[in-house]
């Protein structure tokens, strides 16, 4: 019987924790979720001057970030990786199969700001050879959310410049809502593209994750009941 609380307890104490933090991703060779609004940032001057991308979006940069463009920089920035689906919807024609031949973001060794102007649910992106030492922060207002590096999208998160080190990420916020990314990174870089949102939570794919932990967490209650009625 106790064994059973104690499964139940640390089920529940588990999906507080991903409430509690909010924000859940995927990280995959895939693309964005369908349905969302999508934005490649071609429209968008090189430099590091603040730029609207749309009615919805405003970026603006620090230290070493810009808008830059093709061929890579050695030692300061490299192309994400178009594969998959990951270049599906981002442009017209299709963005092809290899290096992102379009405009991008790179933080150098600094920062990059996504200000929306009212609160999302949902933010995708393809981000480019990760890095440990990459990190992506959800804000609402001034309260951080919750910080994701680029370990936690890739174990090996060491800035594989090729196919298998980009990934497009889905984060989904599952109870509440950001209106502010930022992009950092302390060396050399964070190149991201082919961004997507949504602030529809019924456009918002659920983890996966917080529904197996809920049924492992009712299933656990449910059995130390019947064993509570048997005894």
């Amino acid at each position: 019987m106790k064994k059973l609380l104690l499964a139940s307890t640390l089920a529940l104490g588990l999906v507080s924790g991903l409430f509690a933090d909010n924000i859940t991703f995927t990280s995959i060779n895939g693309g964005a979720a369908a349905g969302s609004p999508k934005i490649n940032f071609d429209n968008l001057d090189l430099g590091s001057a603040t730029q609207a991308v749309n009615a919805d979006l405003t970026v603006s940069f620090s230290g070493g970030a810009a808008v830059v463009q093709p061929p890579n920089v050695s030692g300061v920035y490299a192309a994400p990786f178009v594969s998959g689906d990951n270049g599906l919807g981002f442009g017209s024609p299709d963005q092809p199969f290899g290096a992102d031949t379009t405009r991008f973001l790179s933080t150098g060794i600094g920062s990059i700001t996504l200000q929306f102007a009212s609160s999302q649910r949902y933010f995708g992106l393809l981000w480019g050879s990760v890095d440990d030492y990459n990190t992506l922060s959800f804000y609402n207002g001034t309260t951080l959310l919750q910080s994701f590096t680029g370990a936690d999208i890739w174990a090996s998160a060491n800035g594989d410049q090729g196919q298998q080190g980009t990934f497009y990420v889905n984060f989904n916020d599952l109870d509440g809502a950001f209106d502010k990314v930022v992009a950092t990174s302390s060396g050399f870089a964070f190149e991201f593209d082919n961004v997507a949102y949504n602030a529809n939570p019924r456009n918002v794919p659920d983890g996966g994750a917080t529904v197996a932990l809920l049924g492992f967490a009712c299933a656990g209650l449910i059995a130390f009941r019947r064993r509570q009625r048997r005894a």
